[in-house]
């Protein structure tokens, strides 16, 4: 095979389970423990943040529909750079948000996230073969 191939193979890779973990995260804050409950589980933690507690409510609504949306959006590679744009920015706000309820705080399911968004943000677009962009938005 060659190294044309293995790029396309690992942009390939890197898109779809970068996509699956963002769709069931904003699943799962959406249909599986509401939005309700995600807001209950910060607001005790956000009395003395940055935050205010009336963004609260708001800013999961966008953190999760932006996750559900884009993690679809991002597996099947439709609309793949404003969708890594929007996911990059959503982890920029959990990065804030996390950051003011608690200086050191665990970066286990953060950190992935962040390296899988910033590779496919620098690995080139046209390498990725197997998307819809490529078949709706084909140039020539």
């Amino acid at each position: 095979m060659n190294q044309e191939f293995n790029i396309s193979i690992a942009i390939l890779l890197l898109r779809l389970v970068t996509g699956i973990l963002f769709y069931f995260q904003g699943y799962d804050k959406i249909f599986k423990i509401k939005i309700d409950g995600v807001v209950r589980t910060f607001n005790d933690s956000l009395k003395d943040a940055l935050i205010p507690s009336s963004l609260l409510r708001p800013l999961v609504y966008l953190s999760s529909y932006v996750e559900l949306i884009c993690g679809g959006l991002l597996f099947f590679g439709l609309f793949r750079e404003y969708s890594l744009y929007l996911l990059a920015a959503d982890l920029v706000f959990v990065a804030f948000a996390f950051s003011s309820i608690k200086a050191m705080w665990d970066l286990h399911f953060f950190l992935p996230r962040m390296v899988f968004i910033v590779s496919l943000l620098l690995l080139p677009p046209q390498n990725d073969f197997w998307s819809l962009d490529r078949v709706f938005f084909a140039k020539g």
